[in-house]
C-alpha cells in the first residue's frame, strides 16, 4: 500500500464514514474482556456492572488521523497508571453515554463539545474491573489546546490510527488473575504500553470498522 493510499484509508473523513455506520441500538453484540477469556465469562459479565463511557476521538493530522489517549494518574483507584481513552463513569444526571463521554473528556483534558463532534457509538464493552463501557466515536478539530486535570491524568498524547488499526500490532499477553490465567490484548507504542481494556476496545474498533 502506498503512502497516499494509507493516508486516504486512515484519514479523518474515512474514519467518519465508517463511524457513522455505528449507531445504537446494537443487536446481537457481545464484546468485553471475556472475549479472550470465555472461561471467565461468569466472573466478568454480571448484573452489578457500573456504566461508563469513553471518547474515541480522531484528529486530522498531515500523515493521517490519530486518536487521543491519556495516561491515568497513579492515585486513581481504577486502572491507575494505565493508558486509556478519556472517559469515566456515567452519572445519573447524564442524559446519554455520548453526553457523559464529552463531559468526562472536558473534565480530564479540557476539550469538549465545541471541539469534538460525536459521529457514532460502538457496542458496549464489558471490562473485568466491573464496568459496562460505551465507546463513543468522535472527530476532534485539530487546533485544540489541552488542559490536563492533574487529579485524573498525567499525560495526553496521540497515536496514529494506522498503527492502532494494524492487526500486526495486536499481540496477546496474559497474567494470573484470581489464581487463573487471564488473556488480554497488548499494543506497545514506543515507550508506552497500551493494553487491557483500552487495547480490547481498540481491537473491537478494528474488527467493526477496519477488518
Amino acid at each position: 500500500m502506498t503512502a497516499v493510499s494509507m493516508r486516504t484509508l486512515f484519514s479523518v473523513d474515512d474514519f467518519r464514514r465508517r463511524a457513522e455506520r455505528e449507531r445504537t441500538p446494537h443487536a446481537d453484540t457481545d464484546y468485553g474482556d471475556h472475549g479472550l477469556n470465555p472461561d471467565l465469562r461468569d466472573m466478568i459479565v454480571h448484573e452489578r456492572l457500573r456504566d461508563a463511557a469513553v471518547m474515541i476521538a480522531a484528529v486530522d493530522r498531515p500523515g493521517g488521523a490519530s486518536l487521543i489517549l491519556t495516561k491515568r494518574t497513579e492515585k486513581l483507584r481504577s486502572h491507575s497508571g494505565q493508558i486509556a481513552f478519556p472517559g469515566g463513569r456515567i452519572d445519573p444526571t447524564d442524559p446519554t453515554p455520548e453526553f457523559a463521554a464529552i463531559r468526562e473528556t472536558e473534565e480530564e483534558i479540557g476539550i469538549g463539545a465545541e471541539t469534538i463532534e460525536v459521529v457514532g457509538r460502538m457496542p458496549d464493552y464489558v471490562s473485568g474491573s466491573g464496568y459496562r463501557i460505551s465507546p463513543v466515536l468522535g472527530v476532534a478539530k485539530p487546533d485544540f489546546a489541552l488542559t490536563l486535570n492533574a487529579n485524573e491524568v498525567d499525560d495526553a498524547f496521540e497515536v496514529p490510527l494506522s498503527f492502532l488499526m494494524d492487526p500486526a500490532n495486536h499481540t496477546r499477553g496474559s497474567r494470573v488473575w484470581q489464581e487463573r490465567e487471564r488473556f488480554f490484548y497488548d499494543m506497545p507504542f514506543g515507550e508506552r504500553r497500551i493494553w487491557g481494556v483500552t487495547a480490547g476496545i481498540i481491537r473491537t474498533l478494528y474488527e467493526r470498522l477496519y477488518a
